[in-house]
């Protein structure tokens, strides 16, 4: 930094006195900029800053986190691109929903503006009672399915399962009591759940164990949801419903407890030990 001053001072002084012509002082100013690139590379290129937010140099040329501009966003290649955002407005790319989000940092509406699904956005039917008490015996079953499968591709692919994750699932994969993947009717689902009532304790805890990472705090905030919520949400239309009951004491977080909860898992077997 010093040396960029210091070669600018002489620019300048070169000028004043007539040595240099602006054009030769340009050509030369151009060549440094050039050769100190190659030695100093762009702070900002190693800054990261989170969705919604860029790097720019500040005034004593430290790189800092601003807010970008929705119209900066690169523009969105097909329909594929564009998301739907909890105020039911559809966003050219992710990109341009959250430099929004952060335009908004602050308010009321930033703070509940998020990613509601993928695609534009689209008519919702509402969620009546009676399917939304159906909506945590497939997910259940679903998630129970999910761990079945990459049990099944461990065989041929290690590294999906940990050891201890393996154990656990290779003891629900033996039994012969399980109910085969399959579109089955919700009230054979309740039926399973009754009968089978330990085998769905691990899946519920092990999904909450992958969603709950940035913060690991035994609290899923609503970024950490979304990769579960929303692939749901445009298939499942009970889906905002039922994480929205989820969040019982409306803090805006699904603790660990609510999570259980919201599956039936029994108080006495919530087990912390069982989060990896």
């Amino acid at each position: 930094e010093l040396l960029y001053i210091t070669f600018i001072r002489c620019l300048f002084e070169s000028l004043l006195k007539q040595q240099w012509t602006l054009e030769l002082s340009i050509q030369y100013f151009t060549r440094y900029l050039h050769i100190l690139s190659l030695f100093c590379p762009d702070p900002c290129e190693s800054f990261r800053c989170k969705r919604g937010k860029t790097c720019k140099m500040n005034d004593e040329y430290k790189p800092v986190c601003v807010c970008q501009e929705p119209s900066e966003c690169p523009p969105s290649v097909n329909d594929l691109d564009h998301v739907c955002g909890t105020d039911n407005k559809t966003y050219d790319t992710f990109c341009q929903l959250f430099a929004t989000k952060c335009g908004l940092e602050g308010t009321k509406i930033g703070h509940r503006l998020h990613l509601d699904y993928t695609g534009s956005c689209k008519f919702i039917p509402p969620c009546p009672e009676s399917e939304l008490v159906q909506f945590p015996l497939r997910m259940r079953d679903w998630l129970k399915n999910v761990l079945l499968q990459l049990y099944e591709h461990e065989s041929m692919s290690p590294g999906f399962l940990t050891a201890k994750q393996r154990i656990r699932v290779q003891k629900i994969y033996d039994s012969e009591r399980r109910l085969h993947a399959g579109d089955h009717p919700v009230e054979l689902l309740q039926q399973d759940f009754e009968k089978n009532y330990n085998m769905y304790i691990y899946p519920v805890h092990w999904q909450f164990a992958q969603m709950d990472q940035h913060p690991s705090d035994r609290f899923l905030s609503h970024s950490e949801l979304a990769p579960l919520r929303v692939p749901l949400v445009p298939m499942e239309h009970c889906t905002s419903v039922f994480f929205q009951r989820c969040d019982a004491d409306k803090d805006k977080l699904v603790s660990f407890k609510e999570w259980c909860s919201c599956f039936g898992i029994k108080e006495e077997d919530m087990d912390t030990n069982l989060l990896f």
